[in-house]
């Protein structure tokens, strides 16, 4: 990670200047807003992220993170005139240990994540919706790639895009600059809802409710599961898959859970 768990800890009382954080009943809510700049990612905003994701993976009683934006747009992606100006300060939190790479920070969360798509989605901010667990988007929003346009390509995009629909489909986005609908985007994979506008709230929390009801520590176990499953050849999967098993069963979470069902009641997780 890039930060430690001491540097974060104090996420809730720090200042910052374009992020919104709110935690209550287990879920942390970031909300991007710079909508002036339709929440591009300057470099401040980008470290305020890495911080607050970095504080979301290391405090236990996170359990689920919901990433929203202000305003109409929910991310045009990288803030080109500050990459331009070579604008690098983000001194609202501590400089992160190594570079904050945006395609990486939903991937080391370990943690459901549900983004909140209320508005159109440009460039690199494809990251934070294909990089999440879940994305719920408005049927009004719009997903374009528009790099080559400028002389550039979504590099990070692709890769991302490659994990959640055919190669063919994911070059074409990002060769033709292509512009999907939201409905384009459930069919083609990006996201995993697309609701009228006035539902978008309800689907966000009908999904935070079912993942809080559920033992946290198994969803982080499985979460990890996946992404290093991605490094393991075949051949090895299925033995790194039973020792895991064997793992689970010793946290209190899979005790709790065994015993509320033979005891027929809910159970009362503790996240260990």
């Amino acid at each position: 990670m890039l930060y430690t768990p001491d540097q974060v800890a104090n996420l809730r009382t720090r200042p910052l200047r374009h992020l919104l954080v709110d935690e209550r009943d287990h879920v942390l809510t970031l909300t991007l807003n710079r909508p002036e700049k339709k929440n591009a990612l300057n470099p401040t905003l980008l470290n305020e992220l890495a911080y607050a994701l970095a504080y979301a993976h290391h405090t236990p009683a996170v359990w689920v993170v919901v990433l929203a934006a202000a305003g109409d747009t929910f991310c045009a992606g990288m803030d080109l005139k500050a990459l331009q100006a070579g604008e690098t300060r983000g001194d609202t939190v501590p400089l992160p240990a190594g570079p904050v790479r945006l395609g990486e920070l939903m991937v080391g969360l370990h943690k459901p994540s549900i983004v909140r798509v209320q508005g159109s989605v440009y460039a690199g901010g494809f990251l934070l919706v294909g990089g999440a667990t879940y994305a719920v988007a408005a049927e009004s929003a719009v997903f374009a790639l528009p790099e080559v346009k400028r002389g550039l390509f979504p590099f990070q995009v692709l890769a991302i895009l490659l994990d959640l629909m055919p190669a063919r489909k994911a070059l074409d986005l990002c060769l033709r600059g292509q512009s999907l609908s939201a409905a384009e985007a459930l069919a083609n994979g990006l996201v995993t809802h697309a609701v009228p506008a006035a539902e978008i709230d309800q689907t966000v929390a009908t999904l935070v409710a079912d993942l809080t009801a559920v033992s946290p520590t198994a969803l982080r176990f499985g979460l990890k599961a996946y992404e290093q499953l991605k490094n393991l050849p075949q051949s090895q999967q299925q033995a790194f898959l039973h020792d895991q098993f064997g793992q689970i069963q010793q946290t209190d979470d899979a005790r709790e859970g065994m015993a509320a069902f033979l005891e027929k009641r809910a159970p009362n997780w503790r996240n260990q």
